[in-house]
């Protein structure tokens, strides 16, 4: 370097051209020492980068074990510094979401990770929630305590927030995420909820109608227009989800009425300037009415005649097109034929369409489906009902071949559970082509009943009635009642148990623990008491066959008879021991048990009575009732109903069929008369003395009264009928008895309010004995929890 200092200041003497040559030299020395010092430093970072690891040492982490972070890098001592390993190793520690930061640097040949860790989640609140209920946010969100918070799921929650919020109603709804640092790493999370106001539907509007005007096709969609009474309803708040079923309905609206080309072209909703209200507009486009031309069966299933089939096709040549019958027919006519033998059958539905004479030629094709079997099935939706619940319900289990009429009846027998609200069964493609998913999803309804009953009579006065009832226990299915009645003349506490699959065999346990007052009973004075239990035992006989098997224990004791009563009640005054075996057969086709609209049922119960009077002498009765009815439903919102019960009781032996056991007629049995108000009496006292044979009956109509859905009233018409005759009793008195019919009528009205079904009866007989008591109105009211 000195050298090349001295060339650069060599005197001005020198030669210029010595001089221009030495400085050419100097630039070339200069040049070759800078790509030599280059060349070196490539090198040494050459085999920098090739040493191998010696030690990877965690810094930062606090909950999480090193060797935990270091599996999530997958680089181990030994392996060569590798820029792409790293930038691997660097991303697979943030995708585990554990860490809010992550920093690699090299020390020698040491590879240092610094972390700094997500926090863990202490808490979860909201705030400012009035309208929705924390349990319902919570249900809606997926963070919970003890698990890591990151601000992407936090984001991800206040979305689902949000969207929970506009499904109600409220597209003014804010959600501010607050954190709250505590020691540890940890943090409380808090939601801070502006719910706003709701966003309510101002106005419907049709474009493209021509048949049906705009307030016919307002009936027909579920979203409603804003009004002062739907205060209880939320179907006039905007719901996209609504709307999607809308444009379904108005769908399904036409084609029932024959318009095939029918079609939704849109189904906008605008918000107002001011965010406060929706304007929702539905574009259709009807196209033309079409008839049925001709309707045919065919088959390529062999030995199945489709001429058998016909009962099971409601569409007709000349008929309206209507595309909900002719679902109806497919489903009908796969049902028949699988309960013929055929697992697996297809049914299509081929149409044949004369676009210039609006004519649709319909033929049912009916042939071998592809062998399907169920390979899983997945239950969603049910927060407190536990799976097996759900699962024990299921006519198909998993490797079964699959079958349209068994998956048909476990969805019956899941909503005849009355657990849900909704239930709803689909079917995706599994795992090979031969192979179905089944997915189950719910929605849970209140399972837990309070109810209230309130009434006035002649006979009782003053009526209370408390009754609570849990029909899903635990989310187990098991059903636990208690039931307390108060009024001047009586009062009574009854607890009873059931699990309808004891020891989970599809066998029914219950228990039934009683006692029972009554003051005046059947409207003489005297006093009856009843104290006891009883067991039941229930199994199917067939899929729709049942049969409940019992025995009971009932300590009786008759007290404070009047001097005035019949003899008949005088006679057994004192105390009584009862020991009852029972069996119930029941046969039941009824589209749903709580409230049926189709479908029939017969039922069959006998009774053998043990009686001890004065817990000594031994008496012996046997009881038989025949029950039925018919339901049937005339259009979707109006049904009728037809049901009847006989039965007759006699003694087994020499002895008589005493006033206890008899049967009694009247009240809700006999709308129109009161409790034990028909039937033999003493002509003397005009005591109740009860009959040994009975028969009753109800034809009832069910319909709407015209009223906004969400005021969910309906009402009904009815005429009861029935007679209560025969005595054999040991006394001798003067009995007033007649077998003469007795008919009465009259109207109802049920509300299912948000305090519960309040139901109002007013009947008049039309039929009657001049000895009968008679009640013209009766009232109840409940609520559910």
């Amino acid at each position: 370097m000195a050298f090349l200092r001295t060339l650069l200041c060599a005197p001005r003497g020198i030669a210029g051209t010595s001089r221009t040559v030495l400085r050419a030299l100097l630039l070339v020395a200069l040049l070759a020492t800078s790509l030599g010092a280059v060349d070196r430093a490539a090198v040494a970072q050459s085999i920098s980068a090739g040493d191998p690891i010696q030690e990877i040492r965690i810094e930062g982490s606090q909950r999480i074990e090193p060797d935990t972070v270091r599996s999530y890098m997958a680089i181990n001592p030994g392996d060569p510094f590798d820029a792409k390993a790293i930038d691997r190793a660097l991303k697979n520690l943030f995708a585990t979401g554990l860490f809010a930061d992550v920093n690699f640097r090299r020390e020698n040949n040491s590879l240092i990770v610094q972390v700094t860790e997500n926090p863990i989640i202490n808490r979860i609140a909201f705030e400012g929630n009035d309208r929705l209920e924390d349990d319902q946010l919570q249900t809606e969100i997926q963070l919970r305590p003890r698990v890591v918070y990151t601000q992407q799921r936090v984001q991800s929650d206040v979305k689902r927030l949000l969207d929970l919020y506009r499904r109600n109603g409220r597209f003014a709804a804010t959600v501010d995420p607050k954190v709250i640092k505590l020691d540890q790493n940890r943090v409380d999370l808090v939601f801070e909820i502006n719910e706003g106001d709701t966003t309510d539907i101002e106005r419907i509007d049709f474009v493209g109608n021509k048949v049906f005007d705009d307030s016919d096709l307002r009936d027909v969609v579920i979203t409603r227009e804003s009004a002062w009474f739907r205060f209880l309803s939320s179907s006039d708040t905007y719901d996209p989800d609504r709307l999607t079923v809308d444009k379904e309905n108005l769908r399904k609206f036409y084609l029932e009425e024959g318009y095939a080309d029918f079609r939704v072209i849109s189904g906008v909703a605008e918000l107002s300037p001011d965010q406060e209200a929706f304007f929702i507009t539905f574009t259709v486009e009807e196209g033309e009415r079409y008839k049925l031309g001709k309707v045919e069966i065919k088959s390529t299933l062999k030995d199945l005649d489709p001429e058998t089939l016909w009962p099971e096709v409601l569409t007709a040549e000349g008929d309206w097109y209507n595309a909900t019958l002719v679902d109806k027919s497919v489903q009908a006519i796969a049902d028949q034929v699988g309960s013929l033998g055929y697992a697996f059958v297809d049914v299509r539905p081929r149409i044949k369409r004369d676009a210039e004479n609006h004519v649709l030629d319909l033929t049912y094709d009916i042939q071998e489906g592809p062998k399907v079997y169920v390979e899983r099935i997945e239950i969603t939706g049910n927060i407190r009902t536990q799976d097996k619940v759900i699962r024990r319900e299921f006519r198909l289990a998993e490797g079964d071949a699959f079958s349209t009429a068994k998956m048909k009846r476990t969805e019956q027998r899941l909503r005849n559970l009355g657990f849900f609200e909704a239930v709803d069964i689909q079917t995706t493609p599994g795992s090979a082509p031969d192979k179905t998913v089944i997915k189950v999803k719910v929605a849970e309804q209140s399972t837990g009943e309070l109810t209230f009953g309130a009434g006035f009579s002649t006979a009782d006065g003053p009526l209370g009635n408390v009754g609570v009832r849990e029909r899903n226990l635990l989310g187990k299915g098991q059903d636990l009642r208690a039931n307390f009645t108060l009024s001047g003349k009586r009062s009574q506490v009854d607890v009873s148990f059931t699990d309808p699959y004891f020891l989970d065999k599809e066998l029914s346990a219950g228990v039934d623990l009683f006692h029972r007052r009554y003051n005046d009973v059947r409207g003489d004075n005297y006093d009856l008491a009843q104290s006891g239990f009883g067991l039941r035992m229930g199994y199917e006989l067939t899929e729709y066959t049942r049969q409940t098997l019992g025995f009971r224990v009932s300590a009786d004791k008759i007290s404070d008879v009047d001097n005035d009563l019949s003899e008949a009640i005088q006679d057994e005054k004192g105390y009584t021991l009862r020991n009852t075996l029972s069996s119930d057969i029941i046969y039941d086709r009824r589209d749903n048990a709580m409230d049926p609209r189709d479908g029939y049922f017969l039922a069959l119960s006998n009774d053998l009575i043990s009686i001890h009077p004065d817990f000594k002498d031994q008496e012996f009765n046997f009881q038989t009732v025949v029950r039925g009815g018919y339901f049937y439903p005339i259009t979707d919102d109006v049904s009728i109903g037809l049901s009847a019960e006989a039965g007759y009781i006699r003694p087994l032996g020499s002895g008589s069929v005493r006033v206890t056991d008899a049967f009694t007629l009247g009240g809700q049995t006999l709308r129109g008369f009161e409790s034990s108000g028909v039937g033999p009496r003493d002509a003397d006292t005009n005591d109740s003395l009860g009959g040994q044979l009975l028969f009753d009956g109800t034809l009832q109509a069910s319909f709407p009264v015209g009223l906004p859905e969400e005021f969910n009233v309906r009402a009904r018409a009815f005429t009861d009928f029935g007679t209560l005759t025969e005595t054999d009793l040991s006394s001798n008195v003067d009995i007033d008895d007649d077998a003469s019919l007795r008919v009465s009528a009259g109207l109802g009205l049920t509300w299912v309010s948000p305090f519960g079904p309040i139901a109002v009866d007013v009947a008049y007989p039309l039929m009657k004995e001049s000895y009968d008591n008679t009640e013209w109105f009766r009232f109840s009211v409940g609520t559910s929890f």
